[in-house]
């Protein structure tokens, strides 16, 4: 950046207050209320020349100025040290920064690997941008030439498993976030003997990606550009239904990660979930239709606009058992759970219809959440009493649809609940969605790729704070 002569920046300001219609003392009081400590002869001084100022005093009298000129018929305004045409800066991070975001601005989401092209040449770095296909087996690269990654046996899945930053052979792979929720990762080789292990570099790499992730996420909302890469083949009606209605397959605060994954990501028919994260609270829904019919897409739907409703209205959990129910009452009966978990305390209330029971994975073993449940929503009757389970810091809460567990391979039999129990312990120590994601994998792998019913796994993990 460069900077206005002190001198000419003070015969600018001085013309200026001229035209200002401010007295001196005026002049001061503004100046001084802007946080300035010169004296009115200081001041007096440094407009007639006498004296010299400090840049960051000069740019408050300047802005004193110009609130005034602002006030009145707005005539040229009073310069700051720094030129206005450099506003913009002219190279290194922030310049990427800058440019990644004007790039994108007004880009389709096709054009989006070319903006990262461009803002990785300001950093001196050749980037290449991976996306995680919708079955979360392989990354997809975006740009030409580059192959898919395996998420299982590469360098850039398992950065992609672990949300990490990893270097290998001077290239320097990080995870693709937005916010928490895992997109892909970035391939990042730096120019020339750049050290991918330099901090500062890992650093600018780590905004990047995240500014990034968000831009994917957003450019996906108005375009099939990239939503297209990530597809391995054309979903079905009823698929595209519900993941239209579903949020982010990952959340979190300070105080709880939510992570979830359903199966088979292109045929998915009759399991929806949902969530709601607070300071104080984290509500979470699940419901299940069952056995994949016709119409279990929209009950499933139907029960899920009524849990929002009855949520976004201040219902307890209760309320919103009863509004769900209300709304299916002459509909095709679905299971589902309805939990809060209080953050401030672990105590976890839930409501089960129909559904197989909540579990709470504690120092890798995977305890029942036992309690009364009701029969599946849209049957008659009451809902059962609330059931109450206190959590311990860093214990998992996994609701699961009834496909989990019933899921045969074959021979016809179940996944069952000991293997969901063993996945559960095993890969307690992973991060929620990465729990998620590789027990309904198993599940998949377990059914030759055949389902009956969907597979759905939400995973919750309190942090006390």
């Amino acid at each position: 950046m460069r900077f206005l002569p002190e001198e000419e920046q003070r015969r600018l300001v001085a013309v200026c207050f001229a035209r200002s219609d401010l007295t001196l003392e005026q002049l001061w009081m503004r100046y001084f209320a802007l946080g300035g400590s010169l004296s009115l002869l200081d001041l007096d001084a440094y407009l007639s020349g006498l004296l010299t100022l400090p840049r960051v005093d000069r740019d408050m009298v300047a802005h004193a100025v110009n609130e005034r000129l602002d006030e009145v018929t707005g005539p040229a305004r009073a310069p700051y040290s720094h030129s206005v045409q450099d506003a913009k800066p002219l190279h290194g991070p922030l310049k990427a920064l800058v440019d990644l975001l004007e790039g994108a601005h007004c880009a389709p989401p096709e054009r989006l690997p070319a903006v990262v092209a461009e803002a990785g040449r300001a950093l001196d770095l050749t980037i290449g941008v991976y996306l995680a296909d919708y079955d979360q087996r392989t990354l997809v690269p975006l740009g030409p030439g580059a192959a898919v990654l395996d998420i299982e046996s590469t360098v850039g899945g398992d950065v992609f498993r672990r949300a990490e930053t990893v270097t290998r052979d001077g290239t320097l792979w990080t995870v693709l976030l937005d916010g928490v929720e895992r997109l892909g990762v970035l391939e990042i080789v730096p120019a020339g003997d750049a050290d991918p292990d330099d901090p500062a570099l890992r650093e600018q790499c780590r905004w990047l990606a995240s500014l990034l992730g968000h831009l994917v996420t957003i450019t996906t909302q108005y375009g099939d550009g990239l939503d297209r890469r990530r597809r391995h083949r054309r979903r079905g009606s009823p698929a595209e239904l519900l993941w239209q209605n579903l949020p982010p397959m990952t959340a979190a605060t300070e105080s709880v990660v939510v992570g979830v994954s359903v199966q088979p990501a292109y045929d998915l028919c009759g399991t929806a979930f949902d969530y709601a994260l607070s300071e104080e609270r984290a509500q979470l829904a699940m419901f299940d239709a069952g056995p994949r019919t016709r119409g279990a897409n929209t009950a499933v739907v139907t029960a899920l606009a009524a849990y929002r409703a009855a949520r976004h209205g201040g219902a307890s959990l209760s309320e919103q058992f009863a509004a769900v129910g209300a709304e299916l009452d002459g509909r095709p009966a679905i299971g589902g759970v309805l939990a809060e978990l209080d953050l401030a305390t672990g105590v976890l209330h839930l409501l089960a219809a129909g559904q197989p029971t909540p579990l709470v994975v504690r120092r890798g073993e995977a305890l029942p959440v036992t309690g009364p449940t009701a029969p599946r929503f849209g049957s008659a009757g009451e809902p059962p009493p609330v059931t109450r389970f206190r959590l311990e810091p860093g214990d998992l809460l996994a609701l699961c649809s009834r496909g989990v567990a019933e899921t045969a391979d074959g021979a016809g039999e179940p996944f069952g609940r000991t293997r969901l129990t063993g996945h559960l312990g095993r890969d307690a120590g992973e991060l929620p969605p990465e729990i998620a994601r590789r027990l309904t994998r198993a599940v998949l792998a377990h059914g030759c790729g055949e389902f009956r019913q969907d597979a759905g796994v939400l995973i919750a993990r309190w942090i006390s704070r």
